[in-house]
């Protein structure tokens, strides 16, 4: 189950949240996880992403999303994701916000799971993953909702 909450950002991300158990179930699926764990997402805004990167990994910088990990055996942990960023890099990226939300909630969720992307093989099994995931749920066409 995932938890959805918006802090200090506008109503009209409130509709994401239907991304959000398509992304879950294909996620535990394809990581053949049990679909039994809980997950909170939290969309923030730069300002607070930043400063939560500064509080948790001494970067005084905003990201584009915090993943912390619970150790409680049915909850997962908790996603943070700037929804300044996602604006920002669906237009660098040249495809559309819902794209980039489930992009940043898949790879948010996969960091609970114990991805990660430190080295090249990482990364691109990561990536991979990623792709298969989204596969269906988001595609790269920017004109997207």
């Amino acid at each position: 189950m995932i938890h959805f909450y918006r802090q200090n950002v506008a109503d009209k991300w409130r509709h994401y949240k239907r991304y959000l158990r398509p992304i879950y179930e294909s996620t535990m699926i394809k990581t053949q996880q049990t679909p039994d764990q809980e997950v909170s997402v939290i969309l923030v805004d730069d300002v607070e992403i930043q400063r939560l990167n500064q509080m948790y990994r001494q970067l005084n910088q905003a990201t584009d999303v915090l993943s912390f990990v619970d150790e409680d055996s049915t909850y997962l942990g908790d996603i943070f994701i700037s929804v300044d960023a996602i604006t920002r890099q669906a237009s660098d990226y040249n495809h559309s916000i819902k794209r980039e939300f489930c992009f940043l909630v898949t790879h948010g969720l996969l960091h609970l799971l114990g991805y990660d992307h430190e080295t090249s093989d990482q990364r691109v099994n990561m990536f991979n993953l990623q792709e298969e995931i989204l596969d269906g749920i988001a595609r790269r066409k920017k004109t997207e909702v």
